[in-house]
């Protein structure tokens, strides 16, 4: 569960994620911190993240005891992978007030080292990517199971014959038709949002875009 509720804010965008990794509300305080997280729902490797996860202790200039909660504390299914304690800001903003956040920030790292974890600080260059472009469009598919998901074998045993080829490729073999061509995109995008067929999430998707059998490697 958050440490602390977020408040409305009418400067910056603030809501609840519906995403499924979460622990608790998957609240956030800016579209930044939004699409951190659909990052995080969105890969293979994120087992669960929890928002608003801890309170960390810090004194300022005075001796004063404060307290500071990072954004994100995320939780990865391999054992070797330490768990990431992480705050999420715009690079101006860290430029701005830098003076002021340092020493919250090298206390987060000492809390985080402590407990074996790993603390790092998130900008938009980590997030606003072509892979995040990707995460969103394909989200929507990964959410429901197409009605047309029979179809699956036939579609990963002809993409398994060949190392990769285009998607539009992959439908052309599939059927001539148009028609039936189009009944097969949203099991596609599917299985690629579920990792079940390969591509280069890091170059837009398009229907030229290469895929692969993920059982081929």
């Amino acid at each position: 569960m958050p440490i602390r509720n977020i408040p409305k804010n009418y400067r910056n965008v603030t809501g609840v994620a519906a995403n499924s990794k979460a622990e608790g509300k998957a609240m956030f305080e800016s579209t930044l911190e939004r699409d951190w997280l659909t990052l995080l729902q969105f890969s293979a490797e994120v087992e669960r993240f929890e928002v608003q996860p801890v309170k960390v202790a810090w004194f300022d200039e005075k001796g004063k005891e404060r307290s500071y909660t990072p954004d994100v504390l995320v939780y990865y299914h391999q054992s070797g992978h330490k768990p990431l304690l992480c705050e999420v800001k715009y690079r101006d903003e860290l430029r701005e007030h830098w003076g002021q956040f340092k020493p919250k920030f090298q206390a987060a790292y000492r809390f985080a080292k402590e407990r074996g974890w790993r603390f790092k600080l998130i900008n938009e260059k980590h997030i606003r990517t072509q892979l995040l472009d990707n995460a969103k469009f394909l989200l929507p598919f990964t959410r429901r199971v197409p009605d047309d998901s029979e179809l699956a074998p036939q579609l990963l045993n002809t993409l398994a014959k060949v190392e990769s080829c285009s998607v539009q490729e992959l439908l052309a073999s599939i059927d001539a038709n148009p028609m039936v061509q189009a009944e097969y995109i949203p099991l596609l995008w599917y299985l690629v949002g579920t990792k079940r067929v390969g591509a280069d999430l890091t170059q837009k998707l398009t229907m030229a875009s290469k895929v692969w059998s993920v059982a081929n490697g």
